[in-house]
């Protein structure tokens, strides 16, 4: 079993790990500038598609948090290059915002609603029933199904937003097909982040802060896993998946020390 102290490269994921909601989480600034300072290769994961690194990068500077765009993926970045390595130069009817856009077009893609090779579905603030209705035509002509992220929901100050899942399953629904989901926790997402920082699962770790889709993902990438409890997982919830991190810490300041501090799981296990 790897320690920590054979890590050289780290993914982790954003909110509820290093943000929750647009307040930072403590420790999270200073492991950042710890990793930066010795040089460490990172990349922020996330599985909303709506904004771009840039967007994003801009949104963590303004709670206090410095995460250069280019150390930012997203499952709209992890999407379009899933698709470029399966049809270059390939075309998509696109559900989605300019997290989404933009990456397929910078990826070579064209964006089109005449006979596209792909639908490709996205989280958007706007889902428009017209463009279900022409997406469920479209695959029941051929085209690929596609979706950026498995999440049904997602959460807004005024409650829970129905997501990128909840639309595929009307979809899904109305055409009898499945989309291949890019973003986690299909591990496809953290082997194109590896891809991209020049990582080897082997000395990588994978922060989070959900069982069911970082440490799940994490596990089945070969990466060390850190579930950290300042999210949505609890001891409880741990106790419920067959699977376990290989370490329970409280928040990501555990994570400043030089040395491996003793970790809570063997109290949960």
């Amino acid at each position: 079993m790897r320690t920590r102290a054979e890590i050289e490269c780290w993914l982790t994921d954003m909110d509820g790990v290093l943000v929750h909601e647009n307040t930072p989480i403590p420790g999270a600034s200073e492991l950042l500038e710890q990793w930066r300072d010795a040089g460490t290769p990172f990349l922020v994961l996330t599985n909303n598609s709506i904004f771009t690194p840039r967007d994003l990068s801009a949104r963590l500077r303004a709670s206090g948090l410095i995460v250069p765009e280019e150390s930012i993926w997203t499952s709209a970045l992890a999407t379009a290059d899933f698709l470029k390595s399966q049809m270059p130069g390939g075309s998509a009817f696109v559900i989605g915002e300019a997290g989404l856009t933009t990456a397929l077009h910078e990826a070579g893609f064209i964006m089109t609603e005449t006979e596209p090779d792909y639908v490709v579905v996205g989280e958007t603030r706007n889902y428009s029933f017209e463009a279900i209705t022409k997406a469920i035509r479209f695959i029941g002509a051929g085209a690929r199904f596609i979706a950026t992220n498995p999440d049904a929901t997602g959460p807004s100050t005024d409650g829970v937003l129905p997501a990128t899942g909840a639309i595929t399953a009307l979809i899904t629904k109305a055409t009898g097909m499945e989309p291949y989901v890019v973003g986690k926790p299909n591990p496809m997402m953290f082997r194109s982040a590896l891809n991209r920082i020049g990582a080897h699962s082997e000395n990588t770790g994978m922060i989070g802060d959900r069982m069911d889709t970082d440490v799940v993902a994490g596990i089945e990438a070969g990466l060390h896993t850190v579930l950290v409890l300042t999210g949505i997982s609890d001891p409880a919830e741990i106790q419920r998946y067959p699977f376990r991190p290989d370490e329970v810490l409280d928040s990501v300041a555990d994570l400043l020390s030089s040395e491996p501090i003793e970790s809570e799981e063997a109290d949960i296990l």
